[in-house]
């Protein structure tokens, strides 16, 4: 099949890929900080919540590691209710 040349890109090999949509939606990124303090723990981590067109939601945790890097992982809670603080205007917030 030909794609057009603004969704093939290359792997390390060199050999060519295509970006393939699998969902379009929305997001929601929250940090972790100490209640206390105020202040980011564990050195950044973060979740980000993904809600695709249809309303599935799917759950990521990115831990900081070396070299700028992050370890994701996919978490099987995503349905959990959730509400996040919102610094700015100081209260609490639904994530969509």
């Amino acid at each position: 099949m030909k794609y057009p040349n603004s969704v093939i890109t290359y792997d390390r090999k060199g050999d060519k890929e295509i970006r393939l949509l699998v969902d379009k939606g929305k997001f929601c990124r929250y940090q972790y900080t100490d209640p206390k303090t105020g202040k980011l723990l564990e050195k950044g981590k973060t979740s980000i919540i993904l809600k695709n067109s249809k309303g599935i939601l799917e759950h990521f945790f990115l831990i900081p590691i070396k070299g700028g890097r992050f370890l994701t992982l996919k978490l099987k809670d995503a349905e959990k209710v959730r509400k996040v603080w919102n610094k700015s205007k100081k209260k609490e917030e639904n994530l969509f």
